[in-house]
């Protein structure tokens, strides 16, 4: 027995007839708690890299064009490339969908990467203090992941393949087979438990002081479970499955993301020694 659902519009609301959609409230909020969570995690005495008011503005300001145009690009090159080769005025028109979480990391990385060149730290070394930020970042990036993949199950997108287990949902005037409800896995997984994790790690381990290693544990845990999580999920229609075996672009990606995390990972492990 499926679980039917009502859609649910993908406007939340409009503002002087300005629709205000789910996915751009979900960015909002993701932002919003993360920076706010990003504040006090800075303020912490054990905290590798101390940030002013303005630093954690001005990181706002290079986080929120990386993720919008790291993750439009990822989706534009992995996803869709030959249809936006030929509609290229498309690539502009976020609100029409389309988002790649692994170009928006690059974005963060490569935003993160400009912050720390124009800041004075008292270590000079632009790769560490990148690796220090983004741990930070590391911390706080699954609420925003969990809040947009809730997102994509109201805008019903990204859904599930058919099921006959009984929490399949059908989404009234849609397929009228259960499908799973694959954006929710996502947002229990790479939301609320990547996020414990992340968390764990951070104020309870030593790793904190060893710039990269929860950078790295980001990249191998989400790997691991949007891996996971890609064997319920329909893959694009626009690119199917890779390999006569079943491979997405999303499991490839994640895997090569799990590699470099490992490598990562390790290196930081070994080369940066905790600071006492």
């Amino acid at each position: 027995m499926a679980i039917i659902i009502n859609p649910i519009s993908p406007v939340a609301f409009s503002v002087f007839g300005v629709p205000i959609r789910w996915y751009a409230l979900a960015y909002v909020l993701g932002f919003v708690l993360g920076f706010w969570l990003l504040k006090t995690l800075t303020r912490k005495d054990d905290s590798e890299i101390c940030l002013t008011k303005k630093q954690l503005d001005d990181l706002l300001t290079f986080l929120v064009f990386g993720i919008i145009f790291g993750g439009r690009l990822g989706y534009v090159l992995f996803y869709n490339f030959p249809f936006f080769l030929h509609n290229p005025l498309e690539i502009l028109a976020i609100w029409h969908g389309g988002m790649s979480f692994h170009g928006g990391l690059l974005g963060v990385i490569i935003a993160t990467l400009l912050f720390v060149r124009k800041q004075s730290f008292p270590d000079k070394s632009i790769v560490r203090n990148s690796l220090r930020v983004l741990d930070l970042l590391a911390v706080v990036a699954p609420i925003g992941l969990g809040l947009g993949r809730i997102a994509n199950f109201i805008n019903m997108e990204v859904m599930g393949r058919e099921t006959t287990m009984p929490f399949g949902v059908i989404f009234k005037g849609g397929p009228e087979y259960p499908r799973h409800p694959s954006p929710l896995y996502e947002a229990g997984l790479e939301g609320i438990v990547l996020f414990l994790i992340l968390w764990l790690l951070y104020k309870k381990t030593n790793l904190r002081h060893r710039p990269g290693a929860i950078s790295g544990a980001l990249c191998i845990f989400y790997g691991i479970f949007r891996i996971f999580c890609e064997q319920f999920r329909q893959p694009d229609a626009q690119i199917g499955f890779l390999t006569s075996w079943g491979l997405t672009m999303g499991q490839l990606l994640s895997g090569v993301m799990v590699i470099i995390g490992i490598i990562v990972f390790i290196i930081a492990v070994q080369k940066h020694k905790p600071q006492v």
